[in-house]
């Protein structure tokens, strides 16, 4: 095992994730990469106009996600990766992830700050724990 994937969204369960990557990163002396896909780059005014969110906005909210994502936890002595993304489906750029940097695990919490409010396990985890050509772990 060289590299991990951990998405996240900064939830509990995105940081409960990251920490047990960082368990078989340590065992395997494994390489792990954080990534932040955001959901919808579409904001809503107080009008309910849409308009889409700039990279420069992305980049910042990404940042924010990676920050909060790390805070409180360390790293220690693993390598780790941070890329952030801005698609319609995360689901489909964390898969493709998997293939274009040959990722050997990925670590995701079960749910996060999706629209599914509520399911066992969020729509994201569930679309890559079927569909990726690597091993999954869900973490609660």
């Amino acid at each position: 095992m060289k590299k991990i994937l951990v998405p996240t969204d900064a939830s509990e369960y995105s940081r409960r994730a990251l920490e047990t990557a960082l368990e078989f990163a340590r065992k395997f002396n494994a390489e792990i990469e954080l990534l932040y896909v955001m959901h919808r780059p579409i904001a809503y005014d107080s009008s309910f106009n849409s308009y889409i969110i700039s990279p420069e906005q992305v980049e910042q909210e990404g940042n924010l996600v990676l920050e909060a994502t790390f805070k409180g936890i360390d790293i220690g002595d693993v390598s780790v990766i941070k890329k952030k993304s801005q698609a319609e489906k995360p689901a489909k750029v964390i898969l493709e992830e998997i293939e274009n940097e040959k990722i050997d695990l990925v670590v995701m919490g079960s749910h996060g700050y999706g629209a599914i409010a509520g399911s066992l396990i969020g729509s994201v985890s569930q679309h890559v724990l079927h569909k990726a050509k690597c091993s999954v772990l869900i973490v609660k």
